[in-house]
Formats: C-alpha cells, sequence, structure tokens
C-alpha cells in the first residue's frame, strides 16, 4: 500500500490543492470555533440566549443552505461557488473579532454559515469529478486532511488565544483570504457548470428528489451521522463522568484519539477493504462497527479524582478510549465509500445539488439525533440506568447498517456500487 505522500503525489494538481485546502479550512476554522462561545459570553458579556443564538444562526444557515450551495455549483461551476465561500468566510471571520454588538453578530454568524454550504458540496463534487475511477482513493485521502486539519486547529487556536481572540479572527480571516487568491490559479475554470439542467432550479431539484434510491440512501444513512457526533456529546458527558476533576482534559484526549486514528489509519482501511469487500459491504460492515464502539461503556465505570491510582485511572478510561477508537475505525470504513455512493448514485449528473441534498438530510438527522440522544441520556440517569444510552447507540448502529444493506439486496444501491471497486496498487 503507498504511503500518504506517494498517495498524494499520485494524484493531479486539483485534486492535491483540494486536500491541502480543506486542511487550511478546516485549521482555520477550528482554530476559531471551539472558543467563540467563551469569547461572546466572557469577553463580550453578553447573556447566554444571546451566544445561543449567534451560534445556532451559523449551525443553521450552514444546514439549510447546503442544497442551494450544490444547485449553485452545478449551475455557475465549482469554482466560483468554492471562491465566493471563502470570501464569505473571510468576511464573517473577521467581523467576528471587531463587532459587538448582536445584530451584527448575527450578520457575521449567518456570513461564516452560508459560506460553508456553499463550498462544502462544491468541493466534494470537485473531487469526485478529478478523480474519476479513483474517487474512493481520492475521498480517503481527503478525509486525512479533513481529520487533521480538525485536530491542527484548536492547538494553533488555543497558543493564539494568548495574545487575543481577535487575533484569532484575524488570522482565520487571513487564511481564506490566501486560499481565494490561490483558488483564481489552481482551480478549474469551468468544472460542473454543464450537469445543470437547461430547465431551472426547480427542474434540477425534482431530478435529485425523483432519485427514489438517493433518497432513500441519504435517509438510511442518517443513524451514521448521529453515532459520530457522539464524540461531541455522549462520549464529552461521559469523560465528565468518569473523571469529573478532569473531564475536559480527558475530553481534549479523546479528539486527539478520534483525528489520530483516521489519520493514521484511513489509507490502511480503505485499502484492505476495496480489496476484500465491495462498496456496499464496506459501508454495512463500517456502520456496524461504529455502532459496536458503544458497547464498552456498557462495563460502567467508577469516577476516578485526581488522588485516584494510575490503575484505577486506567480501568475508568480504558471503556472510553476504546469506544472513540471503534468509532473513528468504523468512521473512516464509511466515509470513502458513503461519498463514492452518493456520486454513482446521482449518476453523475447534478453531484454537487446531490451532496447539498444529503449534507441537508444529514444535518437535520443530526439535530434530531442529538434531541433523542440527550432525552435518552437524562432518563437514563433518573433511573439510575447509565447503559441505556449505551444500548440505544449500539441499537442505532445495528438499524442503520441493517437499512444500508436492505437497500444493497434490493438493488437500489447497485448503479455503481455493486462492483468491486479496484484495489490500490501496492
Amino acid at each position: 500500500m503507498k504511503s500518504l505522500a506517494a498517495q498524494f503525489r499520485s494524484f493531479n494538481g486539483c485534486l492535491r490543492f483540494l486536500m491541502v485546502q480543506q486542511f487550511t479550512i478546516n485549521t482555520a476554522f477550528y482554530m476559531l470555533m471551539p472558543y467563540l462561545a467563551v469569547h461572546l459570553a466572557d469577553g463580550l458579556g453578553l447573556a447566554a440566549w444571546s451566544v445561543g443564538l449567534v451560534l445556532g444562526v451559523r449551525n443553521f444557515t450552514q444546514q439549510g443552505m447546503f442544497l442551494l450551495g450544490g444547485t449553485l455549483a452545478d449551475r455557475l461551476g465549482h469554482k466560483p461557488v468554492i471562491m465566493t465561500g471563502c470570501v464569505l468566510r473571510t468576511v464573517g471571520f473577521g467581523l467576528l473579532g471587531c463587532v459587538g454588538s448582536l445584530p451584527a453578530l448575527v450578520v457575521a454568524s449567518a456570513a461564516t454559515g452560508f459560506a460553508g454550504a456553499l463550498f462544502n458540496p462544491a468541493v466534494r463534487a470537485c473531487l469526485a469529478e478529478e478523480a474519476g475511477e479513483r474517487r474512493v482513493e481520492a475521498f480517503a485521502a481527503f478525509n486525512v486532511f479533513y481529520q487533521a486539519g480538525m485536530f491542527v486547529g484548536p492547538l494553533v487556536g488555543l497558543a493564539l488565544l494568548a495574545a487575543d481572540f481577535r487575533f484569532i479572527c484575524s488570522v482565520a480571516a487571513m487564511l481564506f483570504l490566501a486560499l481565494t487568491l490561490v483558488q483564481v490559479r489552481l482551480l478549474p475554470a469551468r468544472q460542473g457548470a454543464s450537469q445543470a439542467e437547461p430547465d431551472g432550479v426547480p427542474a434540477n431539484w425534482r431530478t435529485v428528489v425523483a432519485n427514489r434510491p438517493f433518497l432513500l440512501f441519504s435517509l438510511a444513512m442518517i443513524g451514521s451521522y448521529v453515532l459520530s457526533f457522539q464524540v461531541y456529546l455522549a462520549l464529552p458527558l461521559q469523560a465528565h463522568r468518569a473523571a469529573p476533576d478532569g473531564g475536559d482534559a480527558v475530553t481534549t484526549a479523546l479528539f486527539a484519539v478520534s483525528a489520530a486514528v483516521s489519520v493514521a489509519g484511513q489509507l490502511k482501511i480503505t485499502a484492505w477493504a476495496e480489496a476484500h469487500w465491495s462498496s456496499q459491504r464496506a459501508l454495512v460492515y463500517g456502520i456496524a462497527l461504529m455502532g459496536a464502539a458503544f458497547l464498552p461503556l456498557l462495563l460502567g465505570t467508577t469516577p476516578v479524582t485526581r488522588d485516584s491510582s494510575p490503575l484505577t485511572w486506567a480501568a475508568a478510561l480504558t471503556p472510553l478510549l476504546a469506544a472513540v477508537t471503534v468509532l473513528g475505525l468504523g468512521t473512516a470504513l464509511v466515509y470513502p465509500f458513503e461519498m463514492d455512493t452518493v456520486v454513482s448514485l446521482a449518476g453523475g449528473r447534478l453531484v454537487a445539488t446531490h451532496y447539498g441534498l444529503y449534507n441537508t438530510v444529514a444535518g437535520l438527522g443530526i439535530t434530531l439525533g442529538n434531541l433523542a440522544t440527550g432525552a435518552v441520556w437524562d432518563a437514563a440517569d433518573r433511573l439510575g440506568l447509565p447503559e441505556l444510552t449505551w444500548w440505544a447507540l449500539a441499537t442505532t448502529g445495528g438499524i442503520c447498517a441493517g437499512c444500508v444493506g436492505l437497500l444493497a439486496r434490493s438493488g437500489r444501491l447497485s448503479a455503481g456500487t455493486e462492483r468491486k471497486l479496484t484495489a490500490v496498487a501496492p
């Protein structure tokens, strides 16, 4: 199997740029966003509801506008939409660092969210078009850069926070501005625009909504997104339950392990799966593995303190570390085949629009899934049965894997994924 460097060199210049670009995007985003709430509450003195509004507007704008962003990419081409998204992110991050009124912050947050809705579907569609038959390999390498940016960003932000939050915003904005300038030369000019239907946007949307196999796949995959999001919800809650005096440090370690699994294992996992399984089987097994990740937490744990022995700490944290490791492995297995399946089900037409709707469905599913997970967590606490949360999440993985498996057996996913993909060259 090729190393990451060799794999990276084997792609054309556009693909290499898209990967480096995604690393830069995630680094800039995650150097700022984890510290935004504290800045709004402590630095600007906003009430908690105002902080929630600013953060919620960004998430709602991004999730709600994915379909529009994908449609624009198919109609106008990937390059102008990606560049517009980066310009908006530059403006949004710059405003977050220099304004203090709630209306201005809401505008900045909305600009930041809409920026993501523009470039996310366009980048993935551009990558799929450039990669051709090497889509799975390209998405695997892309995910390495994606995860690496998520890991590096908070560390850079923490270092820059010693200066000033406004300085973080300025650096993040400058990174997006630099990307925009480089995109002028390195992104293909008219890629994707030929995919648009001549009858206009409503016709585009009707085409996508009428794609029944794609819609069923999007709905079936919601559970996998709910599971992957537990790195931000249930697992940090469990970290604070297991180590009340050191929950933040444990949570940081969980993020580090999750990122390390993806960065170190993604290419090996994808190459092995390509050589042994069809895309459909890799999806089913990967989702099942994501659900199984929560089973070690059924062992329970006794809360530890700073005075607890190293052995006691190890016993308390081993289930958590096992869970996040297995969840990372499952997510790494699923991602490239999932992205390839969306392209296959789109039939190569309106790919960005398909990605846009897919991301919207996933975002809505995560929101509802988080509400359900929180409700189960609270009920489990009241009943004194913490294992109910982990059974619920494991069951979600089983149901999601079963639904994808049923779609595969029915032939609805056979448009482009029934074949066994060509293995990565040794």
